[in-house]
């Protein structure tokens, strides 16, 4: 896209992005229609907004969410730290037609993740291993993520346009981080829980998160590589649902249990 396709899906954007506003859709002058377009749209947004990043999300991890939204595959969207909210904070729904919660381990970057060297080749050109992206991670969370839209349909949307809204991205409400043991554990059996007071209303595990949250992580970090990004040392990646969607109201208090690595509660005004 040229720079003036781009600023102008921004100034679409943009406002609702502050203000919780809605959108038919970006006009057909400026309207993305391939992923990189949707990044590119993305990164230009993020500048405008001139917040301060949180890190990255993950949406449509799970075969279902994919179809449910008609994508090819998972989106990246960046988070800010604006709407980072610390466990049980209260959060408002007005104008989230989403409203719903998600229950996702949210990982935290150590260091950068760079290409690395590959010892057959010498070349920097293979996919990131699991195990390299791993290793620059410091550690984990648990969390609630509060997606919302800004396209009316946003199931029909697409993915390009999808991706340059930040990939739905909204709220996080970031938890406890887990005990260090979370790293001899096999996170894709790893049980997961989503109560509304005291009632369960949802159960999942990792196996959810494209088979396993580390796998989700991996392929972020290739994507944003595959598009000049970069995952940054002190970013948070959230993975991706490990429950299906619950919906929420108002004046309900969700909490989201990981078991052995601790709870995280958002509390919706009534």
């Amino acid at each position: 896209m040229n720079v003036d396709n781009i600023n102008q899906a921004v100034a679409q954007l943009l406002p609702a992005w502050q203000i919780h506003a809605r959108l038919d859709g970006l006009a057909s002058q400026c309207r993305p229609t391939s992923r990189t377009e949707g990044y590119q749209i993305q990164r230009a947004l993020f500048e405008a907004t001139g917040e301060p990043a949180l890190g990255w999300k993950i949406a449509a991890t799970s075969l279902a969410g994919q179809q449910h939204i008609g994508v090819s595959g998972p989106l990246a969207g960046r988070l800010s730290a604006s709407r980072c909210l610390a466990d049980n904070s209260e959060l408002s729904l007005e104008r989230n037609d989403m409203s719903v919660i998600e229950a996702e381990f949210a990982f935290l970057i150590g260091r950068d993740v760079g290409r690395a060297l590959t010892s057959a080749t010498g070349s920097k050109d293979a996919p990131l291993t699991m195990g390299h992206v791993m290793d620059c991670v410091s550690g984990l969370h648990v969390a609630i993520e509060v997606p919302n839209s800004r396209y009316v349909d946003f199931v029909a949307a697409g993915e390009a346009q999808l991706i340059a809204d930040f990939a739905c991205a909204c709220y996080v409400v970031l938890g406890p981080r887990a005990p260090e043991q979370w790293r001899q554990t096999d996170l894709s059996q790893h049980e997961v829980s989503v109560r509304r007071g005291h009632e369960t209303v949802a159960t999942g595990t990792g196996a959810n998160v494209l088979g396993d949250p580390r796998i989700a992580l991996t392929w972020l970090a290739n994507e944003l590589l595959s598009q000049g990004h970069q995952l940054k040392a002190g970013e948070i990646v959230m993975t991706g649902t490990c429950v299906v969607p619950v919906p929420v109201s108002a004046g309900d208090t969700m909490t989201a249990d990981f078991g052995s690595f601790g709870q995280v509660r958002a509390r919706f005004k009534a």
